[in-house]
């Protein structure tokens, strides 16, 4: 056993990939006071006010490091749904993200509800809905993504909503709040190590 060390300004996460090779069995919808809005063919610049409130917590980056136009090539491909979850208002609280590109799979790209909403079960609902449009015709195979920045109690979730764990990976990358892409008072549970700050 060892320790390797992480480059200065870079984190490192241990990703965890999981699928689901069967439909779930069908059973009644949680209740939830919220909606699935499909957003078709979504501007950057809103779908990135959404994904940031979101996954801003979680260190979620991603597409923000993308260019306009990969993103848009990307969320305007017919194989790729996104749906805002909206509260009775209309103030959209959450992300779903569906990538059908590979043959016979869909991945949840993203899923999430703004942190204010974690831990009150609404989790339940949104992976019912998830699960209910992933598996349609010509479908085997849902495929999920989750690392160990994400909430603790992502990874447990997706286990008891009927996903297996089928390999882990290390990845590395440049601390997204060095870069500029999310500032540096996200994601506080997460040490912020700045090779450039004097030594104290």
């Amino acid at each position: 056993m060892g320790l390797n060390a992480v480059p200065p300004g870079q984190i490192a996460t241990i990703v965890t990939t999981l699928d689901m090779v069967a439909r779930p069995r069908p059973r009644p919808l949680p209740a939830s006071p919220f909606r699935l809005v499909r957003w078709p063919q979504p501007q950057p610049n809103r779908y990135r006010a959404l994904f940031r409130r979101v996954g801003e917590r979680w260190l979620w980056f991603s597409r923000l490091a993308m260019a306009d136009a990969a993103l848009i090539a990307t969320l305007h491909d017919p194989a790729v749904e996104v749906y805002a979850v909206t509260d009775r208002q209309g103030i959209e609280i959450g992300l779903l993200e569906l990538d059908f590109r590979q043959p016979d799979a869909c991945t949840l790209a993203y899923v999430g509800l703004v942190p204010e909403l974690a831990g009150r079960g609404h989790g339940g609902w949104l992976m019912a809905q998830a699960l209910g449009l992933a598996w349609r015709k010509g479908i085997r195979r849902v495929w999920v993504h989750t690392c160990t920045l994400d909430h603790p109690a992502a990874l447990p979730f997706y286990l008891r909503s009927g996903f297996r764990a089928v390999s882990r990976t290390v990845e590395t990358f440049a601390d997204p709040r060095l870069v500029g892409l999310l500032p540096r008072e996200a994601a506080p549970q997460i040490p912020l190590l700045d090779p450039a700050a004097p030594a104290t």
